[in-house]
């Protein structure tokens, strides 16, 4: 697998995201407060909205224009709403954060 470097962990705030544009779109990099990272596309699978934007609490992110909450591990919608967003493969490698190339191609 193919993984390319797009920045470092402490590029993102905690509880905090920052976006990445790559050849399938903008992507959300999340922190946890638990200095977890997730990868998934930038927007809510409900209206659109900017994920980046939202509120990080645990493992999710709260959608900034409806309250949708979006697992940040599977990219589904939580409780009674319905959908998803893709996920992407991230590590962090001495505090450089790498997202996987292929697996953000295969998703296109």
């Amino acid at each position: 697998m193919s993984w390319i470097a797009i920045g470092s962990l402490d590029d993102i705030p905690v509880r905090g995201a920052r976006c990445v544009n790559t050849p399938v779109g903008r992507i959300a990099v999340f922190r946890t407060a638990e200095d977890q990272v997730f990868a998934i596309e930038d927007h809510c699978p409900h209206k659109g909205g900017p994920l980046s934007e939202g509120i990080v609490h645990g493992t999710s992110v709260t959608c900034p224009l409806h309250n949708w909450v979006i697992s940040l591990e599977t990219g589904k919608a939580l409780g009674a709403d319905e959908g998803e967003t893709r996920t992407h493969q991230i590590r962090v490698e001495d505090g450089r954060l790498f997202i996987a190339l292929e697996r953000a191609a295969r998703a296109a």
